[in-house]
């Protein structure tokens, strides 16, 4: 029987390292150590604060005689500045480097809520990079929230007013897409197709009924209407725009008859209105779960899964009204999560899922302290060489994963689609991105294409030497064991250590060899022989099958 009932020991080294990689976006010795000898309970207290951001602001170094600089914050027109795309994935880089200094759930939560509310980066479909930072701030603002309240404040965000075209939903002329997606990607979802037009949890005519309760939101280029409770810009209310007729839904939400909103500002009761109905339905609060389930357990969702595990976790979603911490720390703390109710090797939680590649570029980075520029004192060479060349337009387009900026509404294939889900990382197209990743910050070199410097280095003998992540390097065995147990998942059997270390430190060698190495390379900071052979064995590692799930 699947458990939701607590862990209560401590977490241990497996178990933290476990937490730390679903959780968030920070792997570290430090960490590992630090949470391996704290109860799940006490480990969550910890992860679930609410830190400051590293970074405040992202910041435009171009161009380099007058750089557009901190223009998220200028009063002239966002769609003004040049280089929008450029710029919105430049807010993703200062996302990203935040996440990597945020040891705390916010950032996996939010990456999280942007798999459910999607939008595409491509400012040529979600409006100007300035909203589609403001998108960003408003799902880390509601990453410790409130997942309804999160879905009123999506619907007058202008970045996703621009992108579903809720703009232009007009009473005369009405425009079904936020609405439609609203219900089947964001909320309630499909159920099973009873008739046409029918998916059970909602009908087409529902859709009608949503999109006339939508009009006349409207996006607001100025940026200066601010919502009161996020501190973030949102659209506006256009009552000339709104349907002003009773809207009626079908059997699926009980005959309910939403009364029309009588001036602009009643049409936020009546969206009010609407999005309790919707949230009212206990088949909301279930899809949510299973999106939270397939993201941070795994993506097979079995029956006992779903009895034991999504319909009370859901249950208690819908009981408090739609908190999000409640529910995710009753899951990251289940026997469940830990594989602690059953004994089916075949079906392990630790290990189940497929790293998507900003989880396998922040793994690296993090463990293995890449020296990484920093966006304050260096924005060029981060967020130009660094992120926007490299690690966006090389790394993640090549592994098919632009950051925030999925294929289409439905959002990366590997969190939606059945049954393949996070399967979807893996491709004969990917395998070449995600296999020289490594290589490339180990050698701070891009050797996915192009061989250009990418202002990133691993420099692997002094990470080896000084930080800690191994407890005697002169040991070739200790070496290989402590490296692949922290870089893959499960702990490694002493055949794939032999294997490693044999083909890539020993190299025929005797052990004494690479201890007479390691030594000279202390005595003298010669790191000629020992570096090449860390670099190959890491390389290799990072390389092998057990490195690609988490």
């Amino acid at each position: 029987m699947a458990s939701l009932n607590p862990n209560t020991t401590v977490l241990g080294i497996k178990n933290a390292k476990h937490l730390l990689r679903r959780a968030t976006f920070v792997y570290t010795k430090v960490l590992i150590d630090q949470y391996s000898i704290l109860t799940p309970n006490q480990a969550l207290d910890l992860l679930l604060t609410d830190t400051p951001l590293a970074v405040n602001l992202p910041y435009d170094p171009l161009p380099l005689t007058a750089p557009d600089s901190y223009w998220t914050e200028s009063t002239n027109l966002a769609t003004t500045f040049p280089d929008q795309n450029r710029k919105a994935i430049i807010v993703t880089g200062w996302w990203w480097y935040n996440s990597i200094n945020n040891p705390t759930l916010k950032f996996k939560l939010s990456h999280f809520l942007s798999t459910r509310f999607t939008v595409i980066g491509n400012t040529e479909v979600s409006g100007s990079a300035t909203e589609f930072y403001d998108y960003i701030r408003l799902l880390l603002f509601y990453s410790y929230g409130n997942y309804k309240k999160l879905a009123k404040k999506m619907t007058l965000n202008n970045s996703m007013l621009c992108f579903l075209n809720n703009s232009s939903n007009l009473k005369n002329a009405p425009n079904e897409n936020y609405a439609r997606e609203f219900l089947e990607l964001f909320t309630i979802g499909k159920g099973i197709q009873i008739a046409p037009g029918n998916y059970t949890n909602y009908t087409e005519s529902d859709i009608i009924q949503a999109a006339r309760v939508l009009t006349g939101f409207k996006r607001k280029y100025e940026r200066n209407l601010i919502d009161t409770e996020t501190g973030i810009p949102k659209g506006y209310n256009q009552f000339s725009d709104h349907h002003t007729s009773s809207k009626t839904f079908s059997g699926a939400f009980n005959n309910k008859i939403i009364s029309s909103a009588t001036d602009a500002a009643s049409m936020d009761i009546e969206l009010d209105n609407y999005i309790e109905m919707v949230f009212n339905q206990p088949a909301t609060a279930q899809n949510i779960c299973r999106k939270i389930y397939t993201y941070f357990v795994k993506s097979n969702i079995t029956a006992e899964a779903e009895n034991d595990i999504i319909i009370p976790l859901a249950q208690e979603l819908f009981d408090n009204g739609y908190e999000i911490v409640p529910i995710i720390k009753k899951l990251l703390e289940s026997q469940h999560f830990y594989d602690l109710d059953d004994s089916n090797a075949t079906d392990e939680t630790i290990g189940g899922i497929i790293k998507s590649p900003i989880q396998q570029l922040s793994e690296i980075c993090t463990y293995l302290q890449a020296t990484i520029p920093d966006p304050i004192t260096n924005p060029l060479d981060f967020y130009n060489t660094f992120w926007y060349l490299f690690t966006y337009n090389t790394f993640l387009v090549k592994s098919n994963m632009g950051l925030f900026n999925p294929e289409n509404v439905a959002g990366h294939a590997a969190y939606y689609q059945a049954p393949d889900f996070d399967k979807n990382w893996i491709s004969s197209s990917t395998l070449i991105a995600k296999y020289r990743l490594g290589e490339s910050l180990l050698d701070g070199v891009n050797r996915i294409s192009g061989n250009s410097t990418i202002a990133a280095k691993i420099s692997i003998s002094d990470v080896i030497k000084n930080a800690g992540i191994v407890s005697n390097p002169s040991d070739p065995f200790i070496l290989t064991s402590e490296l692949c147990n922290a870089l893959f998942a499960q702990e490694t059997n002493i055949d794939r250590i032999n294997y490693f270390m044999n083909s890539f430190i020993l190299q025929g060698n005797s052990n004494y060899y690479w201890t007479e190495a390691w030594n000279n390379f202390i005595s003298t900071n010669n790191s000629s022989v020992v570096e090449s052979r860390l670099k190959l064995l890491v390389t290799k590692i990072l390389r092998a099958p057990e490195s690609q799930v988490f």
